[in-house]
């Protein structure tokens, strides 16, 4: 038995690697065909094979911006298989609206926030593209939990998910390695290679994602997959493999230098913990944590000093340790900066907007959000932010709270309270198995982050993060559930 499911998921490991190779060929396509063969191969792929996609999506979406830097043609690859699982999910269903339009009390107040923050932003001279790209931003993922946790899962689907999980760690961490040590020269984009970066986050670990905090987020849940084929394979089956897998990723996790991420896996792990007695999970985070420190953090740092040593020129700090991050955070200019142009300027910004309109905010697509950065705010001249100032013109809020606290007010923070304490009771409900403790923890963690990064607009995160609640809605029955034939 064991055999056999090895067999079907190394065939289906086969066919989604043949599907990144295909991806990254058509990078070599000028950009209008790479749209058009793309979009041709992954509708056809998604309608036939809906739960192989949503695996192959797991890895786009975590390297897709190194793919869009590159080629803009592959940009619409994610959205279109959303689409396509969403047609199979109402055909497949015979168009059984009564039941497809059933919602928990999380939804209602989520869609009602959407709609509130994009009526305001309207109204405040916001444009229309603005306000509709800004709620893409915040339920594209939302559509992958509404899919997944109304359709019927085939045989060992998160058990694929899994090994998908950790054979997207793998490609992230030896591409790390490989940044890193080459003094971020080879396999990156053009672009990427000659961007300068601040004294603060040249040591950092960029990866595929462009960004080094998106890096540890996707690397946290690459450590939770292994946690999870350790649990699953007791007999010791892939013991090796798995051992060295979550020792390479938290050591890359560890160059990531992400003390936010640092803390939200920190809050997660507690709970968990503590909640389910698993006492020896803390020896086994441990001991890999040790073992990545020897065998993968000093080795790399060593790397980037050799190649320093015999010649290669590079940035000052460039093999700068966890130690140098750490002073960072109470360093007394990096504070100044907070202060005058980052976060702590930006909270302060936030609350200045929110005396001016305490009830309803600015509306969407005003204020260090996802459509502000791509279309610019019509308040900012107003309140004094100056773009110029900032890498590429561009600013996130950096905190999910005082974007929400400036864009929809008053009444925009209670339907948001409404969503996310709507999830925690639907965990809290069900707190008698481990994995909604697991969900507990998660969306603790996830709240943690939402005080230092945009994490509900961040789609390498929140995929996963509705990933895995749309699997514990499916064992906790919330919808009915469809056969996709």
């Amino acid at each position: 038995m064991q055999q056999s499911t090895v067999r079907i998921q190394w065939r289906e490991i086969l066919t989604i690697s043949a599907l990144i190779a295909f991806t990254f060929l058509a990078l070599l396509l000028p950009s209008k065909i790479a749209m058009i063969v793309t979009a041709i191969v992954f509708i056809i792929f998604a309608y036939k094979k809906p739960f192989e996609s949503l695996l192959y999506l797991v890895i786009y979406v975590a390297v897709r911006p190194f793919l869009t830097e590159i080629n803009s043609g592959l940009k619409l690859i994610g959205d279109l298989i959303t689409a396509v699982l969403l047609v199979k999910l109402l055909i497949s269903s015979k168009f059984d609206l009564k039941n497809l339009l059933k919602f928990k009390l999380f939804e209602w107040a989520f869609f009602a926030f959407l709609l509130f923050g994009a009526v305001v932003g309207y109204f405040n001279e916001v444009s229309l593209g603005a306000v509709i790209f800004q709620i893409r931003t915040f339920i594209i993922m939302y559509l992958i939990y509404y899919f997944l946790s109304r359709s019927q899962l085939p045989s060992n689907w998160m058990t694929k998910l899994a090994w998908t999980g950790v054979g997207l760690g793998w490609i992230l961490s030896l591409h790390g390695i490989i940044e890193k040590i080459s003094i971020r020269q080879w396999l990156l984009p053009y672009y990427w290679k000659h961007t300068v970066l601040s004294t603060e986050n040249m040591s950092r670990i960029y990866g595929l994602p462009g960004n080094p905090n998106s890096l540890a987020l996707i690397l946290m849940f690459s450590i939770i997959a292994v946690l999870f084929l350790k649990y699953l394979y007791k007999n010791g089956e892939f013991k090796i493999l798995l051992n060295i897998s979550i020792v390479l990723f938290i050591g890359i996790f560890i160059l990531t230098f992400s003390r936010g991420t640092i803390i939200s896996a920190f809050v997660l792990a507690v709970i968990y913990i503590i909640f389910t007695k698993n006492f020896k999970l803390i020896k086994q985070l441990v001991i890999s944590g040790i073992a990545a420190i020897i065998f993968v953090y000093f080795p790399v740092i060593g790397g980037v000093n050799l190649v320093q040593a015999l010649g290669v020129e590079a940035p000052e700090g460039i093999a700068g340790g966890i130690g140098d991050r750490l002073n960072q955070t109470l360093d007394e200019k990096n504070i100044e900066r907070m202060t005058s142009n980052g976060r702590i300027f930006y909270i302060k910004k936030g609350f200045e907007i929110l005396s001016d309109y305490p009830l309803t905010g600015a509306g969407f697509g005003t204020f260090g959000g996802a459509a502000t950065v791509s279309y610019g705010s019509p308040i900012y001249e107003e309140y004094g932010i100056d773009l110029s100032i900032y890498f590429e013109n561009k600013i996130y809020s950096d905190n999910q709270y005082i974007q929400i606290i400036a864009e929809t007010g008053a009444i925009g923070v209670i339907l948001f309270a409404i969503f996310l304490i709507g999830m925690l009771v639907l965990f809290w409900k069900n707190r008698s198995s481990k994995f909604s403790i697991f969900m507990m923890g998660l969306w603790f963690s996830t709240c943690c982050s939402g005080a230092y990064y945009n994490i509900w607009e961040l789609k390498v995160y929140t995929l996963f993060f509705f990933i895995i609640f749309g699997l514990f809605a499916l064992q906790q029955n919330f919808y009915k559930q469809y056969r996709l034939k």
